[in-house]
């Protein structure tokens, strides 16, 4: 068995971070459903702004908002504005398709990768 990509949403915009809320990351849920994240899902988020990496699990935020929201401690290592890139792995003994997509300063769907 090993860990493999599932999900991934490239190059998002995080567009707020709220350090006073409960830890996670809330995401667009038209956009997890894209990517195929599940809310409560364990997620490594990457800023392409800072090389920070951190594990929190996902939120849903509200369909078409466009919202990337960090919460909590995580907010002190990602800022609003930084540009992110969102996985999911799922532990698998067989090759995974994973849905791969990018979205742009807004936040909206482009394509899948």
């Amino acid at each position: 068995m090993r860990w493999v990509l599932r999900s991934k949403i490239h190059d998002a915009t995080v567009t707020e971070a709220n350090v006073e809320y409960e830890g996670s990351i809330t995401i667009d849920s038209a956009l997890m459903k894209k990517a195929g994240f599940l809310s409560g899902e364990k997620a490594l988020v990457v800023s392409k702004s800072s090389g920070v990496r951190l594990e929190t699990y996902i939120m849903p935020g509200n369909e078409g908002s466009g919202i990337v929201c960090i919460n909590g401690a995580a907010a002190h290592l990602i800022k609003a504005g930084e540009r992110v890139i969102i996985m999911g792995f799922e532990l698998s003994s067989k090759p995974v398709k994973a849905k791969k997509i990018l979205v742009n300063e807004n936040n909206k769907f482009v394509k899948f990768l």
